[in-house]
């Protein structure tokens, strides 16, 4: 058996039995593509009013008081943005609270209704195949073991798309798409073109998801440059009782955000997670759009005030830069807005890839020996070797 057959039936192999599995994760990725801007157009109508000479109510003043109207809930973040009519934002639990950073008052709720709602449930499809509870972890292996899949089915397919004789006539018919074409013709010219066009940031974008899938693979990400992964975080001892929320101290907030805000000039939003701790506050400093961690600077600041560590991202360890963008390379944030459309493109290309690829197969096993309108074109055609070796 030659070494294009074999590659050939792996290929084909593969893709039948991970297809249906493929096809659900690039349609639902193709859905999540803008899901952070999305959610950010939801909730863009909860603003602070920023009336000229308005002075800002102090961060510890506005955490203080929710705690005292929600004493069941406890503050665990607080997100302060750049723009003056921005609200600021608490996290408390499972809510998301926008309070008016000039008066002080709760402008409204992150709701868990509608495009919330929507992303929500397609995050659950894409990662967990719409799985919760305990058959999460058995639907997190089957999606992470598909991925894999796909990954040596693009590889495979970079060495089957391409044409064995480089003339143009032989380029043009597998690299461009063809007019007129029908059944099994049109399926093989879409899944050739599609499969050419998308190949190296299809590659990258499900590349980049194996470290997410495998504890195996996001250490590799640490091992391939020499250094040691960092360990899996512990699991929380379960208690008998749920204990009793406390106030959380936020002695010195305001200052540590003013000391943050004067570390890096064109910062966008600065985060910090409450309370603080025994270092002070750690404050995450972003001067993109949330998805770019090459452009976050993370600051400790103690309660007086005083500047413990900064760490930009040219200061970590070459293994923790590569974990933090193949995250997000895997969603394209990494390069913005472009990155995200050329990742959501590529989604669809692979789904395209799935959906003529299992046609291809059905023909090939169910309707070998069915006359189709296209059987012209096979029979003529010099890559009719391609798709049918």
């Amino acid at each position: 058996m030659s070494v294009r057959r074999v590659f050939f039936w792996t290929h084909l192999v593969a893709g039948v039995c991970a297809g249906l599995v493929i096809l659900l994760m690039s349609v639902t990725g193709v859905a999540l593509t803008y899901e952070r801007q999305l959610l950010t157009w939801a909730d863009s109508g909860y603003r602070s009013d920023a009336a000229p000479g308005a002075v800002r109510v102090p961060l510890e003043t506005i955490v203080a008081r929710l705690q005292r109207s929600m004493p069941g809930l406890q503050p665990s973040t607080v997100i302060v943005r750049s723009r003056p009519d921005a609200p600021v934002t608490v996290g408390l639990g499972a809510r998301t609270l926008y309070v008016d950073a000039y008066s002080g008052r709760v402008v409204g709720e992150a709701s868990r209704t509608g495009i919330r709602a929507a992303m929500s449930r397609l995050r659950e499809w894409h990662r967990w195949l719409g799985a919760s509870g305990e058959d999460r972890v058995t639907a997190r292996a089957i999606t992470g073991w598909s991925n894999l899949v796909f990954l040596g089915l693009v590889c495979s397919g970079m060495y089957l798309w391409l044409p064995r004789r480089w003339t143009w006539q032989h380029v043009r018919s597998v690299a461009t798409f063809r007019g007129g074409l029908r059944g099994k013709a049109r399926d093989f010219n879409w899944h050739n073109v599609i499969g050419i066009w998308s190949a190296v940031p299809l590659f990258l974008v499900v590349l980049t998801a194996l470290p997410i899938s495998f504890p195996w693979a996001n250490e590799a990400v640490y091992r391939i440059v020499g250094e040691e992964p960092p360990p899996p975080p512990r699991p929380q001892a379960a208690t008998s009782r749920p204990e009793q929320p406390r106030a959380v101290g936020v002695a010195g907030l305001d200052r540590a955000f003013e000391r943050a805000a004067v570390q890096v000039k064109d910062w966008r939003s600065i985060t910090t997670r409450l309370p603080a701790s025994a270092g002070g506050y750690v404050l995450t400093i972003d001067r993109g759009d949330g998805g770019q961690p090459h452009l976050r600077d993370t600051v400790t600041i103690s309660t007086s005030g005083r500047v413990v560590g900064f760490e930009s991202f040219a200061g970590q360890t070459l293994g923790r830069r590569l974990r933090l963008l193949s995250r997000f390379t895997h969603t394209g944030e990494v390069i913005g807005p472009i990155g995200q459309a050329v990742a959501g493109v590529v989604s669809a290309g692979g789904a395209v890839l799935v959906w003529t690829g299992l046609a291809l197969a059905y023909r090939r096993f169910f309707k070998r020996r069915a006359v189709e309108d296209s059987a012209p074109y096979f029979v003529n055609s010099p890559h009719s070797s391609i798709s049918e070796p």
